[in-house]
């Protein structure tokens, strides 16, 4: 382990201070899961360990039909899967944060913490992206919102800045249903092989968003309009545009046939269950 000094701070200026004045050196601690072993591989280098826990207002779910969800940095995947304002409005959320790792390490983990992470196959992030999310960005200049659909801009690459703490993640006012399902080689803690969350809205847009795909997760928008009873009998066009839009490769988890192979399965999958038929 690298030798790295500890830092507490309890409010949101004093972390943002502190991050300004060790720039590169200094990481965001929330959860964990992640900049732990990073560390320890020392694939992340770091002087400076910044732990936001303390900071109150990062560790609040607030929702209210006029303004949407809102989840701080600090909130851990259980108390996502258990907040009954996710569950009725926001349920893929919830479905997405039970398929990550065990309710041990989801006692730790985070929403923000898996975003900033950047992973392709990261599996929060299907799910979030269907569902709009945008993230409020903060800094000793000011606050700044980044929808989640330019965050990512390659393998474990993001949109923030050095001097940068990502606060929240915000979702709107959304109608509709959703659905996710997951691919890996083990159950438990073990990253997607392949990933795919889908939203159908009551207006009729369909979002769908595949991990693992491509270097960065993949957001699509641009179906025509469905009503629910139309996606089955629809599913070789709407798999067309997403075979389209995809790059699988081939690495330890799997090769790009199956991934190929699985992104036509799930497909099929996801809409039969967004339609009723199972």
């Amino acid at each position: 382990m690298q030798d790295i000094n500890y830092l507490r701070p309890e409010t949101l200026n004093k972390a943002v201070e502190l991050l300004d004045m060790y720039g590169s050196d200094g990481k965001i601690l929330a959860g964990g899961t992640d900049i732990i072993i990073a560390l320890k591989d020392r694939t992340v280098i770091c002087k400076y360990l910044i732990d936001i826990k303390a900071i109150e207002e990062l560790s609040n779910i607030s929702y209210t039909s006029a303004s949407g969800l809102s989840i701080g940095a600090a909130v851990c995947l259980n108390d996502i899967i258990e907040c009954p304002d996710i569950k009725t409005n926001y349920s893929i959320l919830a479905e997405a944060a039970k398929t990550l790792a065990n309710k041990l390490l989801r006692n730790r983990a985070t929403l923000i913490g898996n975003i900033c992470n950047s992973s392709p196959g990261g599996d929060m992030l299907p799910a979030a992206l269907v569902l709009e999310g945008s993230l409020e960005v903060y800094s000793i200049n000011g606050k700044r919102d980044i929808p989640l659909k330019e965050f990512f801009l390659g393998v474990k690459k993001n949109a923030i800045k050095d001097n940068e703490i990502v606060t929240r993640i915000i979702f709107p006012p959304t109608f509709g249903i959703g659905c996710f399902l997951k691919k890996s080689r083990i159950k438990g803690h073990d990253l997607a092989q392949i990933s795919i969350a889908a939203f159908l809205k009551d207006d009729g847009m369909l979002k769908v968003s595949l991990g693992a795909v491509a270097p960065t997760p993949i957001l699509i928008e641009d179906f025509r309009s469905y009503r629910k009873e139309e996606l089955v009998i629809n599913i070789k066009e709407i798999t067309e545009n997403i075979m389209n839009k995809i790059k699988p490769i081939s690495d330890v988890r799997a090769t790009k046939e199956y991934r190929l192979s699985m992104v036509e399965y799930l497909t099929s999958e996801i809409l039969r269950k967004l339609g009723g038929e199972n």
